[in-house]
């Protein structure tokens, strides 16, 4: 009985931080899912929300990743007596210089493979595809819905899960299980995906983590996170699992190989993104190379 409990439990008599990681994740992917996901049909349904990439599509179902995920660290922050706000994504430092930082990235990474997607024909520009009062509610639209998509996404894999992950088996295992776990999402239930997608995926959530390392807060990768998908979809329009973005700024088609324009999975699945993705890691390294192991997760 005594082996028993030293399995679960740890010298401190809590709970060790690997079984409150499988509670996490058991209650945020499997508990609330079932629970939120009708009411949020309904709501959907209320507000005459097609099924397209919109963005009021987009921000009603990463509303309820967000609350979710904050339903969840609000459970097991107040069995570790501390504050929700405290792993990761502390509100004082909430939109500030680091989130801007991580902005900036996210924009310059998918900027740089649209440009380079440009310059070999992948994808051809015909002009603005909204002007005026419509260009102006679309631009302020997918800006709301991305920054949403950031807070959310980054708390509900990056903020309690890996900390606590990282606490109970270090930080790199920790990260490549949460990789798995954020590609495997996107995997199942987006349509079109393949290996190229797949690799960008698992690299993009390794260099998010890495970001948390580095940085020793949240906050950049969020802002990543949200500029990048609305370079995406906003600015670029590119296809996203089979879809258009609705309400995009530019006007554009895309003829050229897959391995050049991601096919229906768009720069997100385009081989330009990998050396990318390397240039921001490098980015990383060398902007925040005098700051020594987060202390987030102590």
């Amino acid at each position: 009985m005594e082996n028993l409990r030293r399995f679960f439990v740890g010298s401190d008599d809590k709970l060790r931080f690997i079984w409150r990681a499988v509670i996490y994740w058991t209650i945020a992917a499997y508990v609330l899912p079932p629970l939120f996901t009708p009411l949020i049909i309904r709501a959907a349904a209320l507000l005459n929300l097609r099924d397209a990439l919109t963005a009021p599509s987009l921000a009603i179902s990463e509303i309820e990743i967000f609350v979710i995920a904050l339903i969840t660290t609000a459970l097991l922050a107040r069995y570790e007596r501390r504050r929700v706000d405290s792993y990761g994504l502390p509100i004082s430092q909430a939109f500030g210089a680091k989130t801007a930082e991580g902005a900036l990235v996210g924009l310059a990474m998918t900027g740089s493979v649209a440009a380079g997607m440009y310059l070999l024909g992948g994808m051809q520009v015909h002009g603005f595809a909204i002007s005026g009062q419509a260009l102006i509610v679309s631009a302020l639209g997918w800006l709301g819905a991305n920054i949403i998509v950031g807070v959310a996404e980054e708390s509900m894999y990056r903020g309690y899960f890996l900390q606590t992950l990282w606490r109970s088996i270090g930080f790199w295992p920790a990260s490549i299980v949460i990789a798995l776990l954020f590609t495997a999402d996107h995997y199942f239930y987006k349509p079109g995906e393949n290996i190229w997608d797949v690799i960008s995926l698992m690299s993009l959530s390794l260099f998010t983590c890495y970001s948390v390392l580095r940085t020793g807060t949240l906050w950049f990768a969020a802002g990543f996170h949200a500029a990048f998908d609305y370079m995406q979809f906003f600015v670029i329009g590119t296809p996203n699992g089979e879809q258009i973005p609705e309400g995009r700024l530019l006007d554009v088609t895309f003829q050229g190989p897959a391995w050049l324009t991601g096919g229906v999975l768009g720069t997100e699945a385009s081989w330009l993104m990998y050396p990318a993705i390397a240039l921001g890691w490098l980015y990383v390294w060398w902007r925040f190379r005098e700051h020594r192991e987060s202390k987030a997760h102590k």
